[in-house]
């Protein structure tokens, strides 16, 4: 076959395969159903093809349904955890509007007490001096200044999109705890607090407020890192200071377990 025969199959093949994918990406975005399809012919033309014939925008579009298929699968896992969250929360809520979990409260917090007196949680002093801290890291106010600073940092960078989702979820967070607590108005453990309290007990304020703050703070941090080895290590920090947080709570006999376990589920979700 003469030189610029070739030339012209091999243009003509590659045009043919640009307007495949970019009629393939189209498809997509209409119509969830046929993307399967689209999908699994894009695989066939990428097989049959070899990689180097294949122009550079073709391999980009290629990535792009392969990145938006990953996303779906995505979304759809942040939602069953969601849902399994909220269930979660729900029959917890009613056993402990039942009683069921009384027992289990209390034998905690007495476990964490010394010698049976429940004015005492167990440890040297300098221990709930040290759960005196972390309980802080909780609280409205210190939470309230890592909200600032992490929403007026994105507004000045230009990010309005993350610091509206961080402003939903806080504020959002916030205001379902305080409705709950209203509604359940669970009184507090019958011991000595360690700590000064002013609100009900069930889902404890400190659990659902941290849950929210950490977590949502790690998820708008990893998405300013592509490096896997940071995301991993924002999650993880954010799931420690949540659990920390809610432990201190137990520790110090402010909330039951049960209260705590309200307080994760809800922040969350």
């Amino acid at each position: 076959m003469p030189r610029y025969h070739q030339r012209d199959a091999a243009v003509s093949k590659s045009q043919v395969s640009a307007v495949i994918i970019r009629s393939a990406v189209e498809v997509c975005r209409r119509s969830r159903y046929r993307r399967r399809r689209v999908v699994v012919a894009l695989r066939s033309l990428k097989e049959s093809q070899p990689v180097g014939s294949l122009t550079s925008c073709n391999r980009q579009r290629l990535a792009l349904l392969a990145g938006s298929d990953r996303e779906r699968i995505s979304v759809i896992a942040a939602l069953l955890v969601v849902a399994a969250l909220v269930l979660g929360f729900a029959l917890l809520a009613n056993e402990v509007m039942e009683g069921d979990t009384s027992g289990f409260d209390r034998g905690i917090i007495m476990a964490l007490r010394s010698g049976g007196n429940p004015a005492d949680p167990i440890g040297a002093p300098w221990l709930e001096e040290v759960a005196r801290d972390v309980t802080a890291l909780g609280s409205f106010a210190f939470l309230g200044f890592v909200f600032l600073a992490t929403v007026g940092y994105h507004l000045l960078v230009g990010k309005r999109a993350l610091a509206l989702l961080m402003s939903v979820a806080v504020l959002g967070g916030a205001a379902i705890g305080t409705a709950l607590k209203m509604g359940f108005d669970r009184p507090r453990p019958d011991i000595a607090h360690a700590a000064r309290v002013f609100t009900a007990s069930f889902p404890s304020g400190h659990a659902t407020l941290s849950a929210v703050t950490f977590l949502t703070l790690a998820a708008v941090l990893t998405r300013a890192n592509a490096d896997p080895r940071i995301k991993a290590y924002f999650i993880v920090m954010a799931v420690f200071l949540t659990i920390v947080v809610g432990l201190s709570r137990v520790y110090l006999g402010v909330h039951y377990p049960s209260d705590v376990l309200a307080g994760w589920c809800i922040g969350a979700a």
